[in-house]
């Protein structure tokens, strides 16, 4: 199947200006000024990207497909993450996790959620654990899971900082790191363990820690919701010039902000002026994840679900509020995750690489077409695939 888009403004997300995209099944087959193609002997799909940026397919590397939360008891589960959810958003690549509940919410039902998602349409992977350590794995061992089982491509989101987490010491935290990095080398994929920072005062101090005493690089961590309370993210920024990988969360709720919750797209800003190099910084939604409010006792008194069509929101945010350009906020949700998690196809509009597009409108900047795989997704602004239960 042959499909080519022709006269968008390419963002690959380097900017390319005006070029003409072929699309050869599910790669990207040439990038030229103008491709002229014979109509007679075979079946072209042609979509005119006039007034169209084109981008690379989102990436949102922290999402609970199948559900989260429950810490306000069985009926606050939330549910799993739909096609369109993904699609309308923009989203053509998804990175699965379990969260707090490492219980009911497992592994072999992770794994085929995203194989799920896959033959519906879209690129999925996952991450082995959950909140607890030891971590819950497929096989017996960490290493075993990210070389042997190909959607796993590290560990997390394991839980520090936060009176949730099982209060991981420096040695465990270690040994997890030391396996995923060995699973990792071993496999050819990133082997990068996914942190959940909460709100506790002792920040990133578990990170750095193993960092110092071991020979473990500091890149070998990929801590999120960096930006989710004032303090955290002053660490964050002190954590990022010494190398390693921040990550926001964009969903959230109004509570949260009036509670000093630093806007994404304000973040991004803060950091850059901050000296800090846009390659190391993510956006990614926590979509699907509860966003479960505590008393100052540590109760449970409410929630609500994770969304993840904030995650292009707050790249917009970034562009049209915060003077960003598009080339450099687009980076946070396209070849920095996909460089960070070895994801080699991709992030970027190359030649070779997966046919993962969007097209936005040039002046609103809002979400009209979407090509997954090479196949078109949302025409228009609507979905025209739907997931099997849709």
């Amino acid at each position: 199947m042959l499909t080519l888009i022709q006269n968008g403004e390419i963002y690959a997300p380097q900017y390319l200006g005006q070029k003409d995209i072929l699309l050869v099944n599910d790669k990207i087959g040439y990038i030229l000024d103008k491709i002229e193609l014979p109509q007679d002997f075979v079946d072209i799909k042609t979509i005119n990207a006039d007034g169209k940026i084109v981008v690379p397919g989102f990436i949102d590397a922290h999402v609970h497909i199948i559900g989260g939360g429950g810490e306000g008891s069985f009926k606050t589960r939330t549910p799993e993450i739909q096609l369109t959810d993904a699609t309308l958003s923009g989203i053509t690549t998804l990175v699965g996790v379990i969260g707090t509940d490492g219980t009911t919410r497992t592994m072999p039902s992770l794994i085929a959620k995203a194989r799920g998602l896959e033959e519906e349409g879209i690129s999925c992977f996952v991450q082995t654990g959950s909140y607890q350590v030891p971590v819950k794995t497929l096989t017996d061992k960490i290493e075993d899971d990210i070389i042997l089982i190909d959607k796993i491509i590290g560990v997390g989101e394991v839980a520090i900082a936060d009176h949730r987490s099982s209060q991981p010491t420096v040695e465990e935290m270690a040994k997890i790191a030391s396996a995923a990095r060995i699973g990792g080398i071993l496999s050819g994929k990133s082997g990068i363990v996914n942190v959940h920072v909460g709100d506790s005062y002792d920040h990133l101090k578990l990170i750095e820690e193993v960092v110092d005493t071991t020979d473990i690089p500091i890149r070998q961590f990929y801590p999120t919701h960096i930006n989710r309370n004032p303090h955290l993210f002053e660490e964050g920024i002190r954590y990022a010039k010494k190398g390693g990988y921040v990550d926001f969360t964009t969903s959230s709720i109004p509570k949260f902000f009036e509670e000093g919750e630093v806007k994404c797209s304000i973040a991004l800003k803060r950091m850059l002026d901050s000296g800090v190099d846009i390659s190391q910084i993510t956006f990614t939604s926590d979509g699907q994840a509860s966003l479960p409010d505590f008393d100052e006792n540590g109760e449970f008194i409410g929630l609500q679900v994770g969304k993840v069509s904030t995650l292009f929101k707050e790249v917009r945010d970034a562009i049209v509020e915060e003077g960003i350009s598009v080339e450099t906020a687009i980076k946070v949700i396209t070849q920095n995750p996909a460089n960070i998690l070895k994801l080699r196809q991709k992030g970027t509009i190359e030649i070779g690489k997966d046919a993962d597009l969007v097209m936005l409108d040039k002046e609103t900047y809002s979400i009209d077409h979407v090509l997954a795989l090479g196949k078109l997704m949302v025409k228009n602004g609507e979905a025209i695939v739907k997931g099997t239960f849709e």
